[in-house]
């Protein structure tokens, strides 16, 4: 597995030009304030790993992988770890660029960056653990739209709820959710991975090549 993860790895490496253009336009246009980086990890995290599923469906490695020994549930183990990797260093390294930028500009606060990174690190988790199992069961492709349609419909979805979320919670659950958010996403994240993983195994192991 930890060849499939190294492949997968290597793949994303061979746009750290890319990234790396980016992370300095992005990052001086931040100390400027006319951008934001925060968006960073999404970016790296889930559109440029789709960039694997692209390659490996385009040179039908799948159908080479699966004859490897637990070949299947190698390949889904591989992407879900290669892709939390990434999660966490995109996120780790804009947060460090986040602290320099407002350290910089001396309107740093440290609670509210790492608050935000956190929960971009929560966006981009949801958004892995919904992709990835449409990703496995209709291809890159299908999945490209899913993402694109999911992301828009998030958004107006979270934007509704938002505005009422608070009215509508009693006010003792509201302070155990302010007190104890910084635990509670983590747990929220690990079992939304969990659940995708599953999801992703109980479809790959009955696909067929």
């Amino acid at each position: 597995m930890k060849g499939l993860v190294k492949k997968d790895l290597m793949m994303i490496k061979s746009n750290l030009k890319l990234i790396g253009i980016m992370l300095i336009i992005f990052t001086i246009m931040a100390i400027t304030g006319t951008s934001d980086i925060s968006f960073l990890p999404a970016f790296i995290s889930v559109v440029l790993f789709m960039s694997t599923f692209s390659y490996d469906e385009y040179n039908k490695w799948d159908a080479y992988a699966i004859t490897f020994p637990n070949g299947r549930k190698n390949i889904i183990k591989s992407k879900y770890v290669a892709a939390l990797i990434l999660s966490i260093t995109s996120t780790v390294l804009t947060t460090i660029l986040s602290i320099f930028i407002g350290y910089y500009n001396k309107n740093l606060n440290y609670e509210e960056t790492l608050s935000i990174m956190l929960g971009i690190l929560f966006a981009v988790i949801f958004l892995q653990s919904i992709i990835f199992p449409m990703i496995f069961k209709f291809g890159i492709e299908k999945g490209r739209i899913i993402l694109f349609v999911g992301v828009f419909g998030i958004g107006v979805l979270a934007s509704l709820l938002f505005k009422n979320f608070k009215m509508n919670i009693p006010q003792n659950i509201m302070m155990f959710l302010e007190d104890y958010w910084m635990f509670i996403i983590p747990i929220i994240m690990i079992s939304m991975i969990f659940i995708s993983y599953k999801i992703s195994e109980k479809i790959y192991l009955k696909k067929e090549f």
